[in-house]
């Protein structure tokens, strides 16, 4: 059973940076499609950052809103997903939530046609508040 659990967020000011870990066990494959989401109160859970792998080739996909700002990345020896959020702005205030799937194939299609569908594991999220 895969096990996601994040930590890392907190409350910051406009312009300061922030990274978020995402501790990931159970995983078996050497496949894996790794994101993070964000939720803000009343609204849809959005992706913000994704990575996939095959084993060999390693792709990564962004939302435009964070495009330049955040990078995504994943220790494979220690299991763990970042996001390094850099130039925050108060509207990347939300519940940043880590999500993981290992089913083969290009997950960033997979999203694209399935959205959250497209990920089978989530964790419970971390909060991240920007103030202006």
């Amino acid at each position: 059973q895969v096990h996601l659990e994040e930590s890392g967020g907190g409350s910051v000011q406009a312009g300061d940076s922030l990274t978020l870990s995402c501790a990931a066990s159970g995983f078996t494959s050497a496949y894996y499609c790794l994101a993070w989401f964000r939720q803000a109160p009343g609204k849809e859970r959005d992706l913000v950052a994704l990575i996939d792998s095959d084993g060999r080739t390693t792709y990564t996909m962004y939302a435009d809103s964070v495009k330049g700002r955040f990078t995504i990345a994943n220790d494979t020896a220690k299991n763990i997903l970042y996001l390094q959020m850099d130039s925050l702005k108060p509207e990347d205030t939300a519940m940043y939530i880590c999500a993981a799937d290992s089913t083969p194939g290009d997950c960033r299609t997979a999203f694209r046609f399935l959205g959250i569908d497209a990920f089978k594991y989530w964790g419970l999220g971390t909060q991240v508040t920007v103030s202006s």
